[in-house]
Parts: structure tokens; sequence; C-alpha cells
């Protein structure tokens, strides 16, 4: 008695059918990783993009203090060029304003993760701290290279910020918000590194900086 050619079929499949399932597993495992992939490409970039930013940052006040003997803009007052009268309150954008010359172009300022602040200063005259996305570190100097010189803004010790400063101590543990680069941040260091820091790296760089109380300005908006 002869075998039907459907009861042949059902034994399993055949070589053109399996090479067919193997393709379609194949296309469907590269959507989901490429997918995935894509997601995770966004955020990489936004914080390529910053660390740029920070470095033509430092790069910048390396230059002016260059020119006003190896000082940074806070350490020097506002009679001989610098900022140090504006090293309170809501100021914080006065000390990247005096580097127009230095820095080239406000867009620097502004982090493109940041997403509290989504429009960038079209030139120096109009920069202020609702275009500005970087801390600056007030005890940095040229002569500490681990000094915590600026960095992301989305910083925080826990406690409110009091008169445009917020301190930082290794009694106090440092951390990110979910702000910006989602709990990790950038921070460019008095050496003109950048690192790409999370809450533990962070804290570790508090503790490296030389200082005992790290005081930032934030860029508090009115």
């Amino acid at each position: 008695m002869k075998k039907s050619r459907n009861s042949r079929r059902d034994r399993g499949l055949t070589l053109v059918e399996l090479l067919v399932v193997i393709v379609v597993l194949a296309i469907f495992w590269a959507y989901i990783f490429s997918g995935a992939e894509f997601a995770n490409a966004k955020p990489r970039a936004l914080r390529i993009q910053c660390v740029n930013n920070l470095q033509e940052i430092g790069l910048a006040e390396r230059i002016w203090a260059g020119d006003h003997g190896h000082k940074y803009s806070f350490q020097v007052a506002e009679t001989n060029g610098g900022t140090m009268s504006f090293i309170t309150g809501p100021n914080a954008w006065r000390h990247f304003q005096i580097m127009s010359n230095e820095l080239s172009t406000p867009k620097f300022l502004l982090c493109p993760a940041d997403d509290l602040r989504t429009v960038a200063a079209t030139n120096f005259n109009f920069l202020s701290n609702s275009n500005l996305s970087y801390f600056v570190g007030l005890d940095s100097t040229e002569d500490d290279p681990q000094g915590l010189f600026s960095g992301d803004c989305n910083i925080t010790n826990g406690t409110p910020i009091k008169n445009g400063i917020l301190e930082l101590t290794t009694n106090r543990p440092a951390g990110w918000t979910g702000g910006t680069h989602v709990k990790v941040g950038n921070v460019a260091l008095s050496d003109g590194s950048v690192q790409q820091l999370s809450i533990t790296g962070l804290r570790q760089g508090v503790a490296n900086s030389g200082a005992f109380t790290n005081h930032l300005q934030m860029p508090v908006i009115p």
C-alpha cells in the first residue's frame, strides 16, 4: 500500500521549510537587537556631545587663566576682568560669559540631554542660567588636577541649594538625579579631562578632589 504525499510530509519539515524558518527567526532577532541598539544609541550620542562641550569649556577656561595669572575667572576680581564678585546667587552664567572670546559659541554651554533647558543662547549677550547646563566648581584651581571644575547640573547631595551653592563633602554623599543623563553624569576636572561618572564614581571624584568641601555654583533658574 502506497503512502500518500501528505503522510510523507507529516514526518517533519523539508529542507526548504527549515531554511525558511531559520531566515524568519534571523530577521526577527535582528529586528529585536537593532531596536535595542537604537534605543541605547541616542543616550550614548548625547553623552558624547556633552563630553565634547565640557572639553571645550575646560580648554576655554585654561586659555583665559593663562592670560590672567593662571587663575580661573571666579578667582579674579571684577576690576581685573574676572567674576569673583558673582560667586554666590544665580550668577553661574557670568563665569562662562566672561570667556566669550575663548569659547566662541554659547552652544557649548547647553547639554543636549538637559530636559529643563532646551534652547541655547544665540549669543553671549543673551546667556543666562536658562541656557546653561553646567555647574562651576569654585574650589578648583590649576594646581589641583583632580579638582571638580565643571559638570552636569543634575548633581545633588540630597539637600536644597542655598544661594546658588551646592556643597559636596565626603560626609554627605553626592549623587545624580534622574534628569539629564539619568543618574549618571559628566564632570570636567582641572587637568582638562572629562570623566563619565556613575554615582559611585562621582563620590570617589569628590574624595579625590583635594578639597574638604566642594562648593558648586549651580545654574539655578530664578
